[in-house]
């Protein structure tokens, strides 16, 4: 099946709530860029392996392109690196990061293992939402679709239930439009554990850096997800936005509760390597340049993770 006759039948079905129809597609294929490959660990109990660098959705992939600045260049180098992970989401930009990544993936999607979410809770919803973000990525199939932004208030009972978010993912994944079931969250640790209790998830997306008020996320959240056998995916490794951990950005009044900042700032270098010391399988990192991609990359390609006790020892400067 086209893709475009794909993309035509699945807007159909959504509207019709029908079953949505099967694709045929090819598993994710080591980058092709020549370069060095990155280490690779296994995505929790799925089957599959990933590099444990992948290429973030925000930062520089959700600007829009400009003269002196293309975001599809970044996805390219990430590819030619072995960044062969890509995550991004509908509430990017309006769908903008979903976009720029498209203009790579019409060429090199099997090179990819590609990440995105729904913001939806509802079935045909989601549908709909899934719909639209394979026309902009250009591909009929997501290796990894997941819950975005799960809340303090949520109400994940009503996932489950005909009409709701999960029972849509449960469709997609039957008709293989998608691979693996998420979910992601970084403003409750308490309700993405519950979230996690409730349903099978593939895997967890969540924050996992050394400041204070991460500490659920590490303590109580990443055991349950590991003894349930889940891919665990870290986000705002520096502090998110634009890196406020990290030294050399500024710091600045905190804009969004999900941003983290403390008065003492590290290398970016040693942010990462401090989550990718954890029982994790892969770190989310945006970059506003192949510069800092390609900083990111040597740091995980010659990998020495912090051992316990210089965690703790960061943990504690972050405080």
């Amino acid at each position: 099946m086209k893709r475009r006759e794909f993309l035509r039948s699945m807007a159909a079905a959504a509207a019709a709530g029908l079953p949505l129809p099967l694709h045929s597609s090819d598993a994710p294929k080591p980058a092709a860029g020549g370069g060095e490959a990155l280490p690779r660990r296994a995505l929790g109990k799925t089957g599959a392996e990933v590099p444990v660098l992948a290429l973030g959705g925000v930062i520089g992939m959700q600007r829009a392109p400009e003269k002196d600045f293309d975001p599809a260049a970044i996805a390219e180098a990430a590819l030619d690196l072995g960044v062969a992970y890509f995550d991004t989401a509908p509430g990017y930009a309006k769908g903008q990061s979903e976009t720029n990544y498209g203009q790579v993936l019409a060429r090199r999607r099997k090179e990819v293992f590609l990440a995105s979410k729904t913001g939806d809770r509802s079935h045909d919803g989601t549908l709909r939402s899934i719909e639209e973000s394979l026309k902009r990525l250009r591909t009929d199939h997501l290796d990894l679709l997941q819950i975005h932004g799960v809340g303090a208030n949520e109400k994940p009972e009503e996932w489950g239930k005909p009409g709701g978010v999960y029972a849509a993912l449960r469709k997609l994944r039957d008709q293989k439009v998608i691979r693996f079931l998420g979910v992601t969250g970084h403003e409750s640790a308490e309700m993405l554990r519950r979230a996690i209790e409730m349903y099978e998830f593939d895997t967890i997306l969540t924050t996992l850096n050394p400041v204070t008020r991460r500490r659920p996320y590490r303590d109580e959240l990443l055991p349950k997800a590991k003894e349930k056998g889940m891919g665990i995916i870290a986000m705002k490794v520096m502090g998110g936005g634009n890196g406020c951990l990290a030294a050399g950005n500024p710091l600045r009044k905190l804009i969004f509760p999900y941003h983290d900042e403390t008065s003492h700032q590290v290398e970016a270098a040693r942010l990462l390597r401090y989550s990718l010391s954890l029982p994790i399988s892969v770190a989310v990192v945006g970059v506003a340049s192949v510069e800092q991609l390609k900083a990111n990359v040597d740091v995980v390609r010659d990998l020495k993770p912090l051992t316990a006790a210089e965690r703790q020892e960061l943990e504690k400067a972050m405080a």
